[in-house]
């Protein structure tokens, strides 16, 4: 599986839209500096996937993302691959008998597909729209999460660098 994490907040970032010719679209805008992190692990080849939605980012929110990871699939050993943020590499980071944690090279977001998962759930669920609270942002994250098919992981995710070493 391939993890990643991303922040989605009250700041938006507006997106190309359609509109008649000859008229400017107007998208609402706002920069508020409040965020929510989604964890996520990916199966290429099956288009499974695992989130957890936290109020930070580091390595006790990865601890309790893996944890429960862990839980979830008991009777499989997963090889998460990972990029090199430092909750990754943590030397607080608990162990867990079913999951191996593998490093990717340093600098190659490229090697991760999760990068590519984040921008369909941006584009799915948070174009050109402003959110009054926070509550509103995690409602919408969880609508889009819920939406996303193991089909479109697997489109997204399964490379096939990566489905040719399965």
């Amino acid at each position: 599986m391939f993890e990643d994490e991303a922040g989605f907040g009250r700041i938006n970032k507006p997106r190309y839209c359609w509109c008649k010719r000859g008229m400017r679209p107007t998208v609402p805008c706002h920069h508020i500096r409040e965020y929510r992190y989604a964890f996520g692990a990916f199966e290429p080849e099956t288009g499974e996937n695992f989130f957890l939605i936290s109020s930070k980012c580091d390595t006790v929110s990865m601890n309790v993302f893996v944890g429960q990871l862990s839980e979830k699939y008991y009777d499989d050993h997963i090889l998460l691959c990972c990029d090199r943020a430092s909750w990754h590499m943590s030397k607080t980071l608990q162990n867990f008998d079913n999951i191996t944690i593998f490093p990717l090279l340093p600098y190659t977001p490229e090697m991760n597909p999760s990068e590519q998962i984040w921008r369909e759930l941006r584009t799915t669920g948070f174009k050109n729209e402003i959110f009054h609270t926070l509550n509103d942002v995690v409602d919408r994250l969880c609508e889009t999460i819920c939406d996303l098919s193991n089909e479109t992981v697997k489109s997204i995710t399964g490379r096939d660098w990566i489905l040719s070493m399965l």
